[in-house]
């Protein structure tokens, strides 16, 4: 089943920048490790407090 992924960012002031159109992606079944978020350092999430 494929997913459409639109890019865009919006300032303080609420105005919205198209970054990328709208594109339809195949989502990947099995990520590759190097995909994957890294643990979180800061100190409050470190000690598991979160």
């Amino acid at each position: 089943m494929a997913m459409t992924l639109k890019m865009y960012e919006e300032n303080r002031t609420g105005t919205v920048c198209v970054l990328r159109e709208e594109a339809e992606v195949l989502p990947v079944e099995n990520p590759e490790a190097s995909n994957e978020l890294p643990a979180c350092e800061y100190p409050t999430c470190a000690e598991g407090a979160l």
